[in-house]
């Protein structure tokens, strides 16, 4: 059985652009899309998993300290690029978290660093 292509929930504070770089066959919407902007990520991230989403992608590196990461509902990819986060900056890590996710990372955090 072929797994089902990503699903991937994009946080407020990565450019909302960032979405029109993944492959055509991965679903990428972002939090304030949803209606979810302003949502706590643990809360964020409850909604996104009874939503089907796969992944949730962002530049927050507090995130790690935030969460419990044993008790994940979906996946976190936190992407490590040049402090000004710009979107030419994230785009060249977009095939990294295809790979990382297509590698059934489950329920954990995986960071997606910056070449």
């Amino acid at each position: 059985m072929t797994p089902l292509p990503p699903k991937l929930l994009l946080d407020e504070c990565v450019p909302r652009k960032l979405a029109a770089s993944f492959p055509y066959n991965v679903e990428v919407t972002t939090a304030p899309k949803m209606g979810w902007g302003g949502l706590e990520n643990g809360e964020l991230l409850q909604c996104a998993a009874d939503h089907g989403f796969t992944a949730f992608i962002t530049i927050d590196r507090n995130i790690r300290s935030q969460q419990n990461l044993g008790r994940l509902p979906i996946a976190i990819v936190l992407l490590e690029a040049p402090p000004n986060n710009l979107l030419e900056d994230l785009q060249p890590l977009v095939p990294k978290v295809v790979s990382a996710l297509r590698s059934n990372l489950g329920k954990t955090l995986v960071k997606v660093r910056a070449a």
